[in-house]
């Protein structure tokens, strides 16, 4: 009866199970709305790299510098500099004066002309220039702004030079006679021709890079001009073997948020086999062709006298770089480093598998992130942690992608009606980041870089029009270079 009573005055039952299934879909659906919004919304909002601890300790009023000209030295650390600057710059869509290719020219002088997109003096306004050069200053004038802020790093020449050795070993004509550093050291003379392409790797090699003679016999007067010449234009020397209290120096140089100088470090050399290389073979056969790097105390203070004009300039900017630290406060850089290297040590368990140790190639399945490979010796990249959001995903790729790929997609986003090269296709040559012309050569051990000692030349700017070379130096040089 009750039954009947309800369904008289109500309605029949059916038609209110009905009601309520509709209202509990649209319940249901309104909280998946809510949660998905939230989801989506949180990552850019919460992501790590927009935490407070990204800006580091205050810098006051100060104005970030957006005219940067960064002297990449070779075999410094120099690598992971210029990422900073690739991220710094690829942020704020600042304008990098890049190379037609992957160098400024490097051996030769640099010249203006040498910049893609370059027009004329201050025709285009270029806000950060960071590739391999030999540094130019008229010319580089050319192409940065009035009020750009010079930097540059150097290294103590005997780790340059065990570097220099395993690196450029299949290229410069003096290390590939020799059978070890130790050999070359002993006898630099025997094997060391000052007019073979390439030998420049092989001595005062920081001095050349600074745009100097570096076979010029050493005088002291002649290391202290060039030590002015360097001061007259460089408002900063990092010294690699501190490269930490480096970036805290650069950092307030330049007016940066801390996670600005924060990085992994990039296009470093392994220095013995992994467990898993050995394990699985890969490594059998190759520790023959390892260069030998050991060295003795007596022929450590050889290579410093080789390389007398190197050893200098190391002596002098790294007294400058401590004086800095002591204007600077001692007790607050250590505090201020302690901050870097939490803020590295965090960024690393976020965005690094491994807990942030750097990998063979082969193990990093992205190949657009795996390090081109250079010599005998194997470089080292990094693998991203899986299930990043996309800010963190974005901002983590950043700091691991190697110099030739960033390269690249700045060169396609300045330039996007150009045709980039495509670093996949077998056999194609480039210009490396460390200054000799290599061959691509796909390999389980990673992007395989074959060395030769020629450099590739372009006629034709990137848009097509005839590049001009009324550079009286760079005519100079390129004359000698045809009587070698």
């Amino acid at each position: 009866m009750l039954r009947s009573l309800v369904c008289g005055r109500l309605g029949p039952v059916w038609m209110w199970k009905a009601l309520l299934f509709i209202v509990a879909i649209a319940f249901a659906t309104q909280l998946l709305g809510i949660i998905f919004n939230k989801s989506s919304a949180q990552p850019a909002a919460h992501s790590i790299f927009s935490s407070p601890d990204a800006q580091g300790p205050s810098l006051g009023s100060c104005q970030p510098h957006t005219h940067i000209m960064f002297l990449k030295t070779h075999k410094t650390a120099s690598s992971t500099v210029l990422n900073m600057l690739y991220r710094f710059g690829e942020e704020r869509n600042l304008r990098f004066a890049l190379p037609l290719g992957y160098q400024l020219g490097y051996p030769l002088p640099f010249n203006a002309h040498r910049v893609k997109g370059y027009r004329g003096p201050r025709a285009t306004e270029f806000h950060i220039m960071g590739n391999h050069m030999r540094f130019n200053r008229p010319e580089v004038e050319k192409v940065m702004p009035a009020d750009t802020f010079y930097f540059s790093i150097i290294r103590d020449p005997v780790a340059l030079a065990e570097s220099s050795f395993a690196y450029y070993k299949e290229v410069a004509p003096a290390f590939r006679k020799a059978k070890g550093l130790g050999d070359f050291v002993d006898d630099p003379n025997k094997y060391y021709d000052p007019r073979l392409r390439n030998n420049h790797y092989a001595r005062n090699l920081l001095w050349f890079d600074f745009g100097m003679d570096n076979n010029a016999n050493f005088s002291v007067e002649l290391a202290q001009h060039g030590e002015a010449m360097i001061r007259q234009t460089f408002r900063l020397i990092l010294v690699s073997e501190y490269f930490d209290q480096s970036m805290i120096l650069l950092r307030h140089a330049l007016c940066w948020p801390l996670d600005a100088v924060v990085s992994f470090s990039l296009n470093a050399r392994q220095q013995k086999p992994s467990s898993n290389s050995v394990m699985s073979g890969s490594w059998v056969g190759k520790a023959a062709m390892l260069p030998n790097l050991s060295l003795t105390d007596h022929q450590r203070e050889k290579l410093r006298q080789w390389n007398a004009l190197d050893w200098y300039l190391y002596k002098a900017f790294n007294r400058t770089f401590w004086e800095d630290i002591d204007k600077f406060g001692r007790a607050q850089m250590e505090q201020e480093v302690a901050l870097l290297r939490v803020r590295r040590e965090i960024l690393g368990q976020v965005c690094l598998k491994d807990g942030g140790k750097p990998v063979e190639a082969y193990r990093i399945r992205d190949k657009n992130i795996r390090p081109f490979q250079s010599g005998v010796v194997k470089i080292l990249g990094y693998e991203l942690q899986p299930g990043l959001d996309n800010a963190t995903r974005t901002a983590c790729l950043r700091m691991i992608r190697p110099e030739i790929q960033y390269k690249d997609l700045l060169d396609s986003k300045q330039f996007p009606r150009a045709v980039q090269p495509q670093l996949g296709q077998q056999g194609q040559g480039l210009l490396a980041a460390g200054g000799a012309f290599v061959r691509h050569d796909s390999s389980r051990t990673g992007e395989k870089m074959m060395m030769g000692e020629a450099e590739m030349e372009r006629e034709r700017d990137w848009d097509g029009s005839r590049i001009m070379k009324s550079n009286q130096t760079l005519k100079g040089v390129r004359e000698k270079e045809r009587l070698r």
